[in-house]
């Protein structure tokens, strides 16, 4: 009975020490993962890290080419993105581009893409073969359907160099809980006229404490719908064609005697009423087709008039409408206005479209022409040049 009794107590001293011991070297809990600090979307060809896939090709999407494993002068590891854009108009469009999606080509029929909350910026290097390419935009998001993407933020037009340069896209206190369309880009034949080479590397989120909301600005004044072929100052996409579309032919880069610079916008119309519509037109849009389903108007407030330079080709031609805004949708314009009916000259005259008392604070469709085959029987050629708000 006695040892039963020294053993209790050598066993009541014992326990506590190891207790103590065990303690002392090995965590009661398992610390909190930490947040990641970054989010890949192409690291390297076949890199683990590597998110969304670039499988949403849009517009003219036969002039695009695209080599993921490219080994000429990548920015980093072994391998960049390269992109080849003919402008050749395959499926007639006058602009390309590609979306990253989750999962392939999801263009939010599908329950996909990732809760990216807490990520503040995504950043990407880029260069061009030659240098002067301009990309109409790079974005984040802005895919909708049953599954739509939380948020849709945009770049303005970049002209690339022929060395690597770092871009930015700001994403702080934007709501990424759910991003399908990861990454993305447009540019079209107006823009580049002769096609365009491109590459693209290090592409990624990152949760960047620094970065700070940025809110709308008020656009600077003046700010152009079209300037020049290829000029980055081109604002707007020709991509709105209405009524009868099959009865017209663009052309954003004619040099049948510009107004200005090096080229002009030549338009067609047949008038043999392709689609039975017995009109047509072209809305220059914001970005490319956007019908008010896209949250992506400029703040024009500090615009004070349309100005335009127009001519027929034989004068007489007549325009019924030449318009600013009046898209309406989800997103709608803020405000329109217009001239017309324009009966125009064979030689160049500029056009007004007074902007005074109208709310341009929110513009997707930037500019805008209709006309009919009642007005113009045997059809309509005419020019159009420095499109610009003032």
């Amino acid at each position: 009975m006695k040892k039963l009794i020294v053993l209790w107590v050598a066993l009541c001293f014992l326990i506590p020490a190891f207790a103590e011991e065990k303690t002392a070297t090995t965590p009661a809990t398992t610390p909190a993962t930490t947040a990641p600090k970054e989010f890949v979307i192409y690291k390297d060809k076949n890199a683990r890290e590597n998110r969304y896939i670039p499988s949403g090709w849009m517009g003219d999407y036969g002039d695009i080419k695209l080599n993921d494993s490219c080994m000429e002068n990548p920015k980093s590891g072994t391998t960049a993105m390269m992109f080849s854009f003919s402008a050749k108009k395959s499926q007639g469009q006058g602009w390309a581009g590609v979306y990253w999606q989750n999962p392939a080509n999801n263009w939010g029929l599908k329950k996909g893409g990732f809760d990216l909350t807490g990520m503040t910026k995504l950043t990407f290097w880029a260069r061009g073969a030659k240098g002067g390419e301009v990309i109409q935009k790079f974005f984040v998001g802005g895919i909708k359907g049953t599954y739509p993407d939380s948020a849709n933020i945009e770049t303005g037009a970049i002209e690339l160099t022929d060395t690597w340069k770092q871009y930015t896209i700001n994403l702080a206190g934007r709501d990424l809980s759910y991003i399908s369309g990861g990454f993305g880009w447009v540019t079209t034949g107006d823009l580049n006229p002769q096609g365009c080479t491109f590459y693209l590397d290090d592409i990624k989120y990152e949760a960047d404490p620094i970065m700070k909301p940025e809110g709308k600005k008020q656009e600077s004044i003046p700010f152009y719908v079209y300037a020049d072929r290829g000029s980055i100052g081109n604002h707007y996409i020709p991509s709105g064609w209405m009524g009868d579309y099959g009865d017209i032919k663009y052309d954003g880069a004619s040099k049948e005697d510009p107004y200005l610079g090096d080229s002009c916008i030549k338009i067609i119309y047949t008038g043999q009423g392709t689609q039975g519509a017995r009109w047509a037109g072209i809305y220059w849009q914001q970005p490319a087709n956007n019908w008010g389903t896209v949250d992506a108007g400029y703040d024009l407030s500090k615009a004070t008039k349309l100005t335009f330079w127009a001519r027929g080709v034989k004068g007489g031609e007549r325009i019924e409408e030449f318009k600013v805004g009046g898209i309406m949708g989800e997103f709608s314009d803020s405000d329109s206005a217009n001239i017309g009916p324009v009966i125009l000259n064979k030689e160049w005259t500029q056009y007004t479209i007074d902007l005074k008392g109208k709310d341009m604070s929110y513009i997707m469709g930037g500019f805008c022409w209709a006309t009919n085959v009642d007005v113009n029987p045997e059809g309509a050629t005419f020019y159009l040049d420095e499109i610009k708000y003032e």
